[in-house]
């Protein structure tokens, strides 16, 4: 997975320019060629989420954004099926620059369930038949 970190513009609704619009959609159009990206999608600001925090009550509190560490907030992501960290790496330093919307991206492996040591047959078989009716 490949997050686009957000940042104040991005916090406060600046749009990306018509150019790097374009470079964007061209650069979506290589991943897709490639056979690479699943999805991928921009996110609203956090003035626009909600977040709910789990942990040691009773029940979840949940907090209305605006949230106020940016460069923490996740600005829009991709899914991208590649053979390691080193192929994603070559694609994601090809990020088109991004007019200081994002600071940053960060890039990290999705778990599967075949990550776990504690996967029963049925746990395995109730995984496979979610991902099925899910098209995942």
């Amino acid at each position: 997975m490949v997050m686009m970190k957000g940042t104040e513009a991005i916090e406060q609704g600046v749009q990306p320019s018509e150019a790097l619009m374009a470079e964007m959609m061209a650069f979506n159009e290589e991943l897709v060629a490639a056979g690479i990206m699943i999805s991928g999608e921009g996110l609203q600001p956090s003035s626009k989420g909600k977040r709910v925090v789990f942990g040691g009550r009773d029940k979840p509190i949940v907090y209305d954004g605006p949230f106020a560490e940016t460069k923490e907030l996740i600005a829009g992501f991709w899914i991208w099926e590649v053979k390691d960290m080193d192929e994603a790496m070559a694609w994601a330093v090809r990020i088109p620059d991004t007019d200081k919307l994002h600071g940053e991206v960060e890039v990290r492996p999705v778990v599967t369930f075949e990550d776990f040591d504690n996967m029963t047959p049925e746990l395995s078989a109730q995984e496979q038949s979610l991902r099925e009716r899910t098209g995942g």
